[in-house]
């Protein structure tokens, strides 16, 4: 694949989300919450006076630290509730060695940090986000070399059928639509 120019690994930068949103360590953890719910984030980067991240605060944070305390979101300030130190990562590592590191460490987030700067988020929902490509690819892959045939491009799938939603080891698609025997032939019935 080198020889026609695309790369044959997936790195942090293909799939981080940018711009990152933070908020300041002395913010309050209501104003906080609000932001993430604004910004429909499940987390959010803490920074420090000179806007360095240093933590972050998670939907679980909140449970744990707050809720489950009993603690009025008013009265904490974002460093109080906060994960630190933030675990930070450069855009050109793999998205396999982050998955790798994500799960030894049982951590779902990390900051992405090019020459010093805070760049963006990567979560274990971006590298899922691409997973069904990626096994599509492997699948694509082994099936070239192992000299298999493409398949057809309406041959019988299973699933569940998108008109009666029965289970069935023969779906077509039809129109956009994957239908068992029994509704394609209930189509068919009709003209």
């Amino acid at each position: 694949m080198a020889e026609i120019g695309l790369r044959t690994k997936m790195l942090v930068r293909d799939v981080m989300s940018s711009p990152v949103i933070t908020t300041t360590e002395g913010e309050s953890v209501e104003k906080v919450a609000k932001l993430m719910k604004a910004q429909r984030l499940g987390s959010i980067i803490v920074t420090d006076k000179e806007d360095r991240p240093i933590g972050v605060i998670t939907e679980r944070d909140l449970v744990t630290r707050v809720l489950s305390e009993n603690k009025l979101p008013s009265d904490l300030k974002a460093k109080e509730v906060m994960s630190s130190p933030l675990v930070t990562i450069k855009p050109d590592e793999t998205l396999s060695n982050v998955a790798r590191q994500m799960s030894r460490l049982n951590m779902r987030r990390f900051g992405v940090v090019y020459k010093g700067e805070l760049v963006g988020v990567v979560s274990s929902k971006d590298v899922l986000a691409i997973t069904p490509e990626l096994l599509d690819t492997i699948q694509e892959k082994v099936r070239i070399e192992s000299g298999e045939t493409a398949p057809e491009e309406n041959s019988p799938m299973a699933g569940h059928c998108d008109r009666c939603g029965q289970w069935s080891n023969r779906l077509r698609e039809i129109e956009g639509e994957f239908q068992c025997e029994d509704c394609r032939s209930q189509e068919r019935d009709k003209y």
